[in-house]
């Protein structure tokens, strides 16, 4: 069985979650770990987490909410941290500077306090870094106990090193399967020991259903992927992506 540990469950994306639900678990996927990274989607996905017993939460404001983050809605975070059993982590959070800079110092303040969040109550994170690897690792670097996800890793063997030594695992999604992504190359001089597994969905699909909406159901498309490279079987992939996982969030 497999464990989606990064996709967005919300009705904006999909007409009937029941569906998506019972798809995800009939392809071998037994738990998803939803990524709510606004303040609607964490009342909207905390809703799904009570409905669904597979379906996991990590919650946490994403950097392109910056400017609508107040203090007050920190204290919200927290609350909801404290008290839903199936929220596991803090997550998405980090640093985006692909479309500008123009509100770095604000981002960087943004994430310092959602890590401090996680020192605070010994929770993994979710890190999404996109442009921004310098000070993503610098502000880490600040956390040395806290740990967690590299969220949608396409980055070099070197990058990987860093992160691992830090303690992160990598969220290894559909990148891995588009044609023209060295990931492959990364992976498989990694091994399956600091992997985790992610589909991102809706977005970032797997070949080859490329352009179609993702969701969960094609994570084994990505495990198998991960499969060749590795030169293992695919209940090998399932068995240590899933105790990574599984160790990480305290799933039971």
């Amino acid at each position: 069985m497999f464990i989606d540990t990064h996709c967005h469950l919300s009705l904006e994306d999909y007409d009937d979650i029941d569906l998506i639900v019972s798809e995800n678990l009939d392809s071998g996927v037994s738990k998803m770990i939803v990524s709510a990274c606004t303040k609607e989607s964490i009342v909207e996905s905390l809703r799904f987490a009570k409905k669904y017993d597979c379906v996991y939460l990590t919650i946490g404001y994403h950097p392109s909410e910056v400017l609508t983050i107040t203090d007050e809605a920190l204290l919200t975070l927290e609350d909801f941290l404290l008290q839903e059993p199936k929220v596991v982590g803090i997550g998405e959070i980090g640093l985006d500077y692909h479309y500008g800079k123009e509100n770095r110092k604000e981002q960087l303040v943004l994430f310092e306090k959602q890590l401090a969040l996680a020192e605070k109550h010994r929770l993994p994170v979710v890190i999404h870094s996109r442009d921004a690897l310098s000070d993503t690792i610098e502000l880490l670097k600040k956390y040395p106990d806290v740990q967690g996800i590299m969220h949608c890793f396409s980055g070099s063997l070197e990058t990987a090193k860093i992160f691992i030594k830090m303690g992160f695992y990598l969220g290894i999604g559909g990148v891995i399967t588009f044609k023209n992504s060295r990931l492959s190359e990364v992976v498989q001089q990694l091994g399956l020991e600091y992997l985790v597994l992610e589909t991102d969905s809706p977005y970032l699909t797997p070949q080859p259903y490329r352009g179609k909406k993702n969701s969960s159901k094609y994570l084994p498309l990505i495990a198998q992927r991960i499969a060749d490279v590795c030169q293992v079987d695919l209940e090998q992939v399932a068995k240590v992506t899933s105790e990574n996982a599984s160790k990480l969030f305290d799933l039971k």
